[in-house]
């Protein structure tokens, strides 16, 4: 089976068509199946009547993978675009009227979560009461697609290259602090390699190593690997370790916040502490956006999102 003419006398309806389009964005019959809710082994009966219909190969086919030939290819190109522009037009009446339902799936880190939960999620059940949101923390950067997640939300330093962000927040800040009580019996420190004579709560990232912290001001930059007898893997445990006295934490604002506001903790070195690129949500560009991920991202995009306010004190 040579050649892209076409020869036959019913033409492909728009489910074969979509059902070639998912095995080519998966490379997989099997991943396009489960995207679709059927048996893989009706889908790749499908695909042989569509090659039949068209005296055409559309994809070669090993044990271990499955690609587009050139024809496939060339076939996807034409009609890719159009489903993409069929789904589209549908989805935005659905979304116009509120009536999608459906999953959305998010891997985020912890605070950004908090972020979601306090100004975003809620709007969204509102508005879209039969979408529900699968939002899973973790601290470590997973790979989304192979995850089957929708989209991901990191610091924008974070996002991999291959992906779609948008940025939403103000920027993150880093903070330093520590507690009253602990500054009572402790000389603040007045710069970054002060706090090698301090007692810090390390951080252990999910690789397994420790965090160093990262400082900046008039353009310079250092990283200080601390010192402390308590290593933590949870930001929230690490401002409840500062709080009770154990020693300086490095929190980024948006767990730091409500320990400032209630006074039990309070910022050193701020003027050492910069701000860092705000959060991102992002997501694959080589594939579809799901209609129930269109319409989070058109209410993130609409919402006002603040972080939790403090009166900040330089020491």
């Amino acid at each position: 089976m040579t050649g892209c003419k076409f020869h036959m006398n019913k033409k492909p309806d728009l489910n074969v068509l979509t059902a070639f389009s998912a095995i080519a964005a998966h490379s997989s019959f099997r991943k396009a199946a489960d995207e679709l809710g059927m048996p893989p082994s009706t889908l790749s009966h499908m695909m042989r009547t569509l090659e039949t219909q068209l005296s055409i190969r559309l994809f070669n086919r090993t044990t271990r993978s499955v690609a587009l030939t050139d024809a496939g290819a060339r076939l996807l190109s034409r009609i890719g675009p159009l489903l993409r522009d069929f789904d589209a037009a549908f989805e935005e009446i659905e979304i116009q009227q509120n009536r999608l339902s459906g999953t959305v799936r998010i891997n985020s880190n912890e605070p950004a979560a908090r972020l979601l939960l306090r100004n975003v999620i809620p709007i969204f059940q509102k508005e879209f009461p039969d979408i529900k949101i699968d939002l899973v923390t973790e601290g470590r950067l997973v790979d989304i697609v192979a995850k089957g997640y929708d989209a991901g939300i990191r610091l924008g330093e974070d996002v991999p290259q291959d992906m779609i962000a948008v940025r939403f927040g103000p920027p993150i800040s880093f903070l330093a602090v520590a507690s009253p009580a602990y500054l009572a019996s402790n000389p603040p420190p007045q710069t970054p390699d002060d706090l090698q004579k301090q007692t810090c709560i390390r951080h252990r990232l999910p690789s397994g190593k420790l965090y160093r912290w990262e400082f900046e001001k008039d353009g310079k930059e250092v990283a200080i690997e601390v010192h402390g007898a308590i290593t933590l893997d949870h930001l929230e445990l690490m401002a409840e370790a500062a709080s009770a006295g154990m020693g300086i934490a490095y929190l980024p604002d948006l767990v730091a916040a409500p320990y400032l506001q209630q006074g039990n903790l309070v910022p050193v070195l701020s003027d050492w502490c910069a701000p860092r690129p705000a959060l991102c949500i992002y997501y694959p560009g080589h594939r579809h956006i799901p209609a129930p991920l269109r319409a989070f991202l058109d209410v993130l995009k609409r919402v006002n999102i603040s972080t939790p306010q403090y009166a900040p004190v330089i020491t």
